[in-house]
């Protein structure tokens, strides 16, 4: 009877609570109930947050754009002081955006973060006062609902997981730049409204066997650069590595090789803007990859991710007022560079030294083809130094420009810029302006599909300056904004990631006018009768170049291109760059 009228006695009141444990038991996640081995499914996911929601303040989970599935994108924040105006919250608190099934397989992330927000909600775990959690639950849902138990042959669980590829069969972390696919626009939108001082990407590895269940992969610190750059290397990732060492999981650089033994020293992983943490990092966002290995049992791995991003949050409220102030700087910093990398290569000069803990490897006779093959032997482990080629150092850079004219004609590049919240200007009337113009002077393209694109690298230019007439609703784009890296990035044809290397401005490759050999003999007798010059520079080549002497549709096409009849627009980079005075 007693108790019977105390449960009268709460209701009427609200004010019994049930008490944490049984809070904790009333939110098992799919992954608890099932002892470790399995992940939940997109609905049963979403589902959770859900009622995540409903009983706790705390938490808030809202939709926000689409996805090529045709199911939104959710993101789930957590803010003890429930405050989810964004604009608000991230001008004195950290913002930490952690990012999970871009590849579904890889389902570490999405129950270690079900955890997490349930136990901060909860307080099994301290929550933090300065710091604030979003999430996307899982990013790429068409490869979720795409449920298989065999796609992922290296990977030791969970049972039952999703693809790889997205709804469009896109891997959507080579996807952030060229923005195929809706799932990376709404990202982007995420992002921007978000604006994380840090970015988590939760993922599985494949390749080497080795001791470890955590990896990391930090973006390359000399891409980032300057004073973040060295609070992420010397500070960040350090502190890191020591709190989960503290704590019994060992943690090691990414361990970036393929059929090969990590002994023998392995490089860097960079993480180039197509990638998540390539493309945070153009707002001087602190990113890192969580790679987990693919042989250890899945209860572990997740337990591993829970601890790191743990500890992570732990480093982010004890810091945040120093990522507030560096993020910040960094801004500034760029803005008063004078020249920007556009590319990256391995730094010989420097190098790291890691105590790996691997195994002992052995090369065999395979079985199945006759041939060596490699197979590791965990009854031998080892702790071993290791080199690790983690300093990198610009292999091209470019002056930066005051900005960049871009013709109205190429709207897929502006809505891109729009989408990424750069500022512009539209021009009012028909100016001619002195630029500096490129051409494309050479480049190399793959000979296989990538991510839907044959994508152009080593791309060469030549540049010149000339007055070109822009027309009224032609595009300025000035550089002194906080996507300014972004800018560079993207629109110098050299850049890695370049919109002109993802095939934007393939149109400009491809001569659209020539000529007749039987009607421009006439014509091109008459140019070099006309200009000496150019007679006298023909003849030499002539004589210089026994292959050119031997081609006549050579000759007359030499001449065709080096006079008014060759088409201006060929080769001719259509972005155009305004130099700082």
């Amino acid at each position: 009877m007693r108790s019977t009228l105390l449960g009268v006695i709460c209701l009427l009141l609200w004010g019994c609570e049930k008490p944490k444990e049984d809070k904790i038991a009333d939110f098992q996640t799919h992954f608890e109930m099932s002892k470790g081995l399995e992940t939940p499914t997109y609905e049963e996911t979403i589902d959770f947050y859900i009622s995540l929601a409903r009983e706790f303040p705390e938490i808030n989970i809202q939709t926000i754009g689409s996805t090529d599935s045709g199911f939104p994108l959710h993101i789930v924040t957590f803010n003890p002081e429930g405050d989810f105006n964004f604009q608000k919250i991230g001008e004195e608190k950290t913002v930490i955006l952690i990012n999970n099934g871009i590849h579904p397989g890889e389902s570490d992330g999405i129950d270690a973060t079900m955890l997490l927000y349930r136990d901060l909600a909860t307080e099994k775990i301290n929550p933090p006062k300065s710091t604030i959690l979003v999430t996307i639950p899982i990013y790429n849902i068409g490869g979720a609902l795409n449920r298989n138990s065999t796609s992922r042959v290296n990977q030791n669980g969970p049972k039952s997981y999703g693809f790889r590829g997205n709804a469009k069969n896109y891997d959507l972390n080579r996807d952030f730049i060229k923005s195929d696919t809706q799932n990376a626009r709404t990202f982007a939108s995420i992002f921007h409204l978000v604006k994380p001082d840090v970015f988590i990407d939760n993922h599985v590895s494949n390749g080497a066997d080795y001791q470890y269940t955590l990896t990391h992969l930090f973006t390359q610190h000399n891409k980032l650069g300057g004073k973040i750059g060295d609070f992420l290397h010397q500070h960040m990732m350090p502190s890191l590595e020591a709190s989960l060492a503290a704590s019994d999981w060992d943690i090691t650089p990414y361990v970036n090789v393929f059929n090969s033994v990590p002994e023998n020293g392995f490089s860097q992983f960079m993480d180039y803007p197509r990638y998540s943490t390539g493309y945070t990092t153009l707002w001087n966002t602190l990113g890192m990859m969580v790679e987990t290995h693919m042989l250890k049992p899945y209860k572990q791995r997740v337990e591993g991710t829970y601890a790191l991003m743990h500890s992570l949050i732990n480093f982010t409220e004890t810091n945040t007022k120093q990522i507030k102030e560096i993020r910040s700087a960094a801004f500034e910093a760029v803005l008063q560079q004078d020249s920007y990398p556009v590319s990256w290569q391995i730094d010989t000069t420097k190098t790291s030294t890691l105590q790996f803990k691997g195994y002992e490897a052995d090369t065999l006779i395979s079985e199945v083809t006759g041939f060596p093959r490699l197979k590791y032997d965990i009854n031998r482990p080892f702790t071993k130094a290791v080199t690790y080629q983690n300093y990198f150092t610009p292999a091209d850079s470019v002056a930066i420009p005051e900005g960049y004219l871009i013709g109205k004609e190429w709207s897929k590049v502006i809505d891109l810029l729009d989408l990424n919240n750069i500022s512009y200007q539209t021009l009012e009337k028909d100016t001619l302006v002195e630029v500096e113009s490129y051409s494309i002077d050479n480049f190399q393209t793959r000979n296989t599909a990538y991510e839907g694109h044959y994508l152009h690298y080593n791309t060469k230019v030549t540049s010149t300056k000339k007055a070109i007439p822009f027309k009224a609703g032609d595009y300025w784009v000035p550089t002194a904004q906080e996507g300014i890296r972004y800018l560079i990035e993207t629109l110098e044809p050299m850049a890695t990631d370049s919109f002109f290397n993802w095939n934007f401005f393939d149109t400009v490759l491809q001569q659209k006018e020539g000529f007749s050999p039987y009607v421009f003999e006439d014509i091109a007798l008459e140019i070099l009768q006309k200009n000496q010059q150019l007679r006298d520079t023909f003849l030499a080549k002539k004589r210089k170049d026994s292959a050119f002497a031997s081609s006549w549709y050579g000759q007359l096409d030499w001449v065709y291109k080096n006079s008014v009849y060759y088409e201006p627009a060929y080769m001719q980079y259509p972005i155009y760059r305004k130099l700082k005075e």
